[in-house]
């Protein structure tokens, strides 16, 4: 059985592992949401979410793109490559239900995943 957990080793904590990521990036965006990715060689995959109060005014909004991320990230986890990513949400990205996040999310990860079979 696949474990499907959440620990803080999947996730990028410091400013230098975001650095990292911005460095040489491959993305995968929608006008809502990019998510930028690069190989690590940890030999599993990370993220990190930049929510701005700029673009996503309310607390509660921020949360559900958050916790709706965590969770896609965290279902789809064993079938991605060992990569960091960071997803960062545009403008717009509020007025999405919950479903339609969903699916947008997982045609990014689908996305990633083809990148980074091809280099």
């Amino acid at each position: 059985m696949v474990k499907l957990s959440f620990p803080r080793e999947l996730r990028l904590l410091t400013p230098n592992h975001f650095n990292f990521v911005f460095q040489q990036p491959q993305r995968a965006g929608t006008p809502q949401l990019t998510i930028l990715g690069r190989m690590n060689s940890l030999g599993y995959p990370r993220i990190g979410l930049t929510v701005a109060k700029k673009h996503v005014k309310r607390a509660h909004e921020r949360n559900r793109i958050k916790r709706l991320t965590r969770e896609s990230f965290r279902l789809r986890q064993h079938s991605l490559p060992a990569m960091d990513f960071v997803v960062i949400v545009k403008k717009g990205v509020q007025e999405l239900d919950n479903r339609a996040l969903t699916e947008m999310l997982e045609k990014l990860w689908r996305r990633h995943c083809r990148q980074a079979r091809a280099s």
